[in-house]
């Protein structure tokens, strides 16, 4: 089972063009990694999550994309989700990649999300590849029509992990979108595990939390951010 570590974060607010925008720092001395909320919102699992990281050695920003607003119920993040304003997430996104360069005094970050925080991970990998060097999508859904990537700006080292038994993210869906991304000849792999569900990683859901796919994804994340950053 993954470690939960508590209490290494705190709770601040970074420039995101012109406006700013809350999130949750974890800094644990290293180089900067975006840790993207899944559709229930900045809850205390990715705070937990940023905290992770930040006892690996990253500086963990989570930020807040709802702009204080959550759900524990899967209609009210849904709606949440739908109603995201995407010119805003993308500008607070960006705001938290300079953040985190500013504050690591480096010039390359990583995005790890979660659900539709992965597909966002691969937006902005996309939208900053100046800036992007690892890209960690962890069952990686975009339901929104107008935010396609273009996935040949992303520059980033691709390494994403779904699940078998998934309809939000479908393992056909994933082995495209892995061809795709290879035929432009980006480095990316998309692993699916085997007997799992969407959200295999959230240690808060025993429904659908899988210890051994969790352990195995963290891991290869970390061998990510560590050879990239």
């Amino acid at each position: 089972m993954l470690a939960t570590v508590r209490g290494m974060g705190e709770h601040i607010s970074f420039t995101s063009n012109g406006g700013t925008c809350g999130g949750y720092l974890a800094n644990g001395g290293g180089p900067g990694v975006i840790v993207i909320q899944e559709w229930w919102g900045l809850v205390p699992h990715i705070q937990d999550v940023t905290d992770r990281f930040a006892a690996e050695g990253f500086t963990a920003l989570a930020p807040d994309l709802y702009h204080g607003e959550s759900s524990s119920e899967p209609d009210g993040a849904g709606k949440l989700m739908m109603g995201l304003n995407l010119a805003q997430a993308a500008k607070d996104l960006s705001g938290a990649v300079d953040f985190l360069c500013q504050t690591t005094a480096g010039d390359k970050v990583g995005v790890v999300g979660y659900c539709m925080g992965g597909g966002l991970a691969m937006v902005l990998a996309s939208q900053r590849p100046d800036a992007v060097a690892a890209a960690a999508p962890y069952y990686g859904v975009i339901p929104w029509p107008s935010a396609q990537p273009d996935w040949g700006h992303i520059q980033a080292k691709v390494v994403g992990e779904y699940a078998e038994h998934d309809d939000f993210a479908h393992p056909e869906t994933v082995r495209v979108l892995q061809a795709q991304l290879q035929s432009l000849g980006k480095d990316a792999t998309l692993n699916i595990h085997a007997g799992c569900q969407h959200g295999f990683f959230n240690d808060a859901r025993p429904d659908v939390y899988d210890a051994q796919a969790a352990s195995v994804s963290f891991a290869r994340t970390l061998e990510l951010f560590r050879g990239t950053l």
